[in-house]
């Protein structure tokens, strides 16, 4: 964890910690005071001693959502700008991002001056967030971001989840073990 005190404050929740490395480095040198965190016990104790103006915050965080964290981020401060950021670009992820609150979301991989940008830009600056521009995933893609959201529904039961799907338990714990379709980076 890492605090610099300037006007603006950006606390970066990841669980990367080489991104957060990189990342909190090139946001200090655009002038941000940054603090770090790597998982939602510690963002929410830095988020109440912080106060920050902005936070980056991570789809992922180890078995933590960063979806389920953004609600909680805005309880301790209502104005606080989150930006979503994600490997596991979709457009549900998306717009559930926007629903809890978030006010931008970004594919990974992002560099410092995309999450500038996206932090100050004028969209933010009138209470709106902007509009995220996405290739329509690949189909693999989709099938398993469904299997994945069903097995969170069913808690990680694997034969309930096959159940609801309408496939046999095993098809389903194969289509498990493959690790999901990357989309195409931001040409």
């Amino acid at each position: 964890m890492s605090q610099t005190d300037t006007a603006e404050r950006v606390l970066l929740i990841d669980d990367d910690a080489v991104f957060v490395r990189v990342l909190a480095r090139a946001l200090g040198a655009r002038g941000f005071g940054v603090a770090t965190a790597g998982n939602r016990a510690d963002a929410l104790t830095v988020a109440r001693e912080l106060q920050p103006d902005y936070v980056v915050l991570d789809l992922k965080l180890g078995d933590d959502s960063g979806l389920a964290l953004i609600p909680e981020l805005l309880e301790l401060d209502a104005d606080v700008r989150i930006l979503l950021l994600t490997g596991y670009a979709s457009i549900a992820t998306a717009v559930e991002a926007i629903k809890r609150g978030a006010w931008d979301y970004l594919a990974k991989p992002v560099d410092a001056d995309q999450v500038v940008q996206a932090l100050r830009s004028r969209a933010h600056a009138a209470g709106e967030p902007s509009q995220p521009v996405f290739a329509a995933p690949p189909l693999k893609r989709l099938e398993w971001e469904h299997i994945q959201r069903m097995l969170a529904e069913c808690d990680g039961n694997i034969s309930e989840a096959a159940r609801r799907l309408g496939m046999h338990r095993r098809t389903l714990q194969r289509k498990l073990s493959k690790r999901p379709v990357r989309e195409a980076g931001p040409g």
